[in-house]
């Protein structure tokens, strides 16, 4: 096709600019324009010529710093509960007592239960559960069963726990401070998670959005919880760093700032409690999903954890 002769050189120049970024885009992407993941874009075609690939944020594309930004603001909105707060995952319904629940399976005796909770009373200290140990001739299978009964999950074995490759699913910090054990994936699919004494449905909110997988909490003998726990911390996880920051838009700076220079492939922000947790995937060879995934080494990994300094 001749050019047009009515167009004056500095239009020519630019419309064959745009055809020739058209082919690359199409050649490049496979399919239409590569759409920035910020809604309020502003930028103009020429950002085209940027690789869309990364960086990624949440499965969305970043075409600028700015764009970055609005992505990570939505997130930590979102996270701190600015926006749709996360569906209810039964942490506060009503739940039996567990002196019930053992005086229903005929563990103990009404007397009994009288008995321990007097004792509890009277030194204002220690579980319902370890006083019944003490006084009723319970074993902890006995509690852990009964509050099984009580969260309504399922009590969890250490049966194929992995210390290193558990590891890498959460940072140590975490589970230093909140208790979170992965105890093992189970078909790549599901993420068993086990806790004490009770569940902790914001954790396990958390780690599913991360992880990408579904999350199975349960109860296991404390024990060998604490067991696993000091197995997992002594194990070397993701390089993580962590930041006390004055208030949200601090954050947002600090978390638009790693992604600019970090350029993940995928990146996530997740809360849980106190604690925002950026995990960016640096390269495709680490991901073990579209999102991110479970790692299964550390290489091209990075955690970033902050905390709001009013809230430490």
């Amino acid at each position: 096709m001749g050019k047009n002769l009515s167009l004056n050189p500095g239009q020519q120049i630019a419309n064959e600019l745009r055809a020739f970024t058209d082919q690359h885009r199409t050649h490049q992407f496979g399919h239409g324009r590569a759409q920035c993941g910020n809604p309020n874009c502003s930028r103009s075609w020429l950002a085209i010529l940027k690789d869309s690939r990364r960086p990624m944020f949440e499965g969305r594309w970043g075409c600028c710093t700015a764009c970055v930004g609005a992505l990570v603001n939505a997130a930590i909105r979102r996270e701190s509960g600015h926006d749709e707060a996360p569906p209810d995952q039964g942490g506060h319904r009503h739940r039996m007592p567990l002196g019930l629940i053992l005086l229903a399976q005929g563990r103990i005796t009404n007397s009994e239960l009288q008995h321990a909770l007097d004792l509890q009373r009277r030194a204002k200290s220690g579980r319902i559960g370890d006083w019944l140990i003490q006084e009723c001739g319970l074993t902890q299978g006995d509690i852990t069963r009964a509050l099984s009964v009580q969260w309504q999950c399922p009590v969890l074995t250490m049966e194929g726990f992995n210390p290193e490759a558990m590891a890498l699913a959460v940072p140590r910090l975490l589970t230093q401070t909140l208790g979170i054990v992965p105890i093992r994936i189970a078909g790549k699919q599901i993420l068993y998670l086990a806790f004490a004494y009770q569940l902790d449905a914001s954790a396990a909110f958390a780690m599913g959005r991360m992880s990408g997988l579904n999350v199975q909490s349960g109860l296991t003998d404390p024990v060998e919880w604490a067991g696993a726990r000091q197995r997992l911390c002594a194990c070397d996880g993701i390089e993580a760093t962590f930041e006390s920051v004055v208030d949200m838009d601090s954050m947002s700076r600090n978390i638009e700032s790693a992604i600019a220079v970090m350029q993940p492939r995928a990146s996530r922000l997740v809360r849980t409690h106190q604690f925002y947790w950026l995990r960016m995937w640096l390269e495709s060879g680490a991901m073990t999903n579209r999102e991110g995934g479970v790692p299964v080494t550390r290489e091209d990994v990075a955690d970033r954890i902050y905390v709001l300094s009013s809230e430490q």
